[in-house]
């Protein structure tokens, strides 16, 4: 048998208080989750995390700090996430944009609001990445290294 982690990536976003967060559509039923989403094949974790952070909230999004890398098992489906959770800023939106497919909209959330809505997240991934940014936790980029 082999074994592998899903690998995923997040943006922790926050402006003026509030973070961006998603809500989806999911076999769970509605949940709120930052942008996140699978690496793809032969892409960088810093271009999934711009990609997936458009193309689910249609913000730009550059990132600037690795907060942590987070590996959490979700038993209802029994898959292991390999999360890195990445914070930056927005440079830009597009309002016209059409969003993924199962994501209902983009919101901006205070960190009371969504400690508040915990039975509403995809994961428990959602808090203690945003915790972590609270918190002050940053690393630098230059730990992550990609090779064509």
């Amino acid at each position: 048998m082999i074994w592998k982690p899903n690998v995923t990536v997040a943006a922790v976003i926050e402006r003026d208080g509030k973070f961006l967060l998603v809500e989806e559509q999911t076999l769970q039923g509605v949940r709120f989750n930052q942008p996140a989403g699978h690496l793809e094949p032969n892409e960088s974790l810093l271009a999934a995390t711009v990609r997936e952070t458009l193309e689910e909230t249609a913000y730009h999004f550059v990132p600037q700090h690795l907060i942590g890398i987070y590996r959490w098992h979700a038993v209802e489906n029994n898959t292991t996430y390999l999360r890195f959770a990445f914070c930056g800023e927005i440079t830009g939106h597009d309002p016209n944009r059409s969003l993924d497919t199962g994501i209902l909209q983009a919101v901006w959330l205070t960190p009371d609001e969504i400690r508040a809505n915990q039975s509403r997240h995809r994961s428990p991934l959602i808090l203690r990445c945003m915790e972590d940014y609270l918190a002050g936790k940053r690393y630098p980029l230059d730990l992550l290294v990609h090779y064509d």
